[in-house]
């Protein structure tokens, strides 16, 4: 037996790139699909609907799926992604939180446009849906699965992309929080953060994808998620796992040892500056 037969999974940002990958891996482990992409290239000009394209591609081979175009980063469009999973199969196990898109500049150079449209579709546009998805998952009663996408930039950071890691960032938070709070519903919430050669790592500056193209395969993130998706996984929440290449881990907020001030009740600057390297070194 496959894997995900028979569940319904929701994918945003699933035409191209590692959502593309998700949506194949998926459909090959007897999952029925929601295509959700907008049919937008990276710089928002207009293209042909790669969502039904995909789509056309898995029924050929004997899948399911249908197309949704909505853009994610409004709770109207979460709704109506949502809804085209009831209409469609009458439920929705899993959701994949893939959508994204990048605006990359340094901190001095940024608009405020680039910096809420990253906002809006990586951390908004998460939060959204993920929040239609359990109240429907909810409802049905049975559970479900989320997994969310984050990124080293968020967890680590990364130069130039401050609306971006701040994004991820967030996302690691609200899955961490969502994973608390959904738990009692039998929902588990996991994220990834994945590094692969796609066309948003060909956007940033200094990358040479074709070098990367073998080792950093799309291909090799989506395992993961549908490991996160299935049964399997009914234990595992509130992780935020990292995958490049071949390697899995997971990421953890981590503090420092610290110093603490037993024989006074304050700190004071010139103690703190005295005992600085020892607060901040492991």
């Amino acid at each position: 037996m496959k894997s995900l037969d028979g569940r319904v999974a929701v994918i945003t940002g699933a035409g191209r790139g590692i959502g593309r990958e998700h949506a194949l891996y998926f459909a090959a482990q007897g999952a029925r699909l929601v295509v959700n992409d907008p049919a937008r290239e990276g710089d928002g000009s207009e293209t042909g609907s790669i969502a039904q394209q995909l789509v056309d591609e898995i029924n050929a081979r004997g899948g399911q799926a249908v197309a949704d175009v909505n853009p994610v980063g409004t709770s109207e469009a979460a709704e109506r992604i949502v809804q085209t999973a009831n209409e469609t199969y009458g439920r929705i196990d899993i959701l994949v939180n893939n959508a994204g898109i990048l605006r990359d500049r340094t901190i001095l150079n940024m608009t405020d446009e680039e910096w809420d449209d990253v906002i809006r579709v990586h951390l908004t546009g998460t939060f959204t849906c993920l929040r239609a998805a359990a109240k429907a998952m909810k409802s049905q009663g049975d559970g479900g699965r989320i997994i969310n996408t984050s990124s080293s930039s968020g967890l680590l950071g990364n130069f130039g992309q401050a609306n971006y890691g701040a994004a991820k960032a967030g996302v690691h938070a609200l899955t961490r929080i969502a994973s608390w709070e959904l738990a009692k519903h039998g929902i588990t919430v996991n994220a990834i953060a994945p590094l692969a050669a796609t066309r948003m790592l060909e956007s940033m500056p200094g990358t040479d994808v074709e070098l990367l193209k073998d080792a950093l395969d799309p291909k090799r993130i989506a395992p993961l998620v549908a490991f996160l998706a299935s049964d399997a996984a009914a234990e595992i929440s509130g992780v935020t796992f990292g995958v490049e290449g071949n390697s899995i881990f997971t990421y953890r907020m981590m503090t420092s040892h610290g110093e603490t001030r037993y024989e006074q009740s304050e700190w004071t600057v010139d103690a703190i500056a005295a005992s600085i390297q020892q607060i901040v070194g492991w």
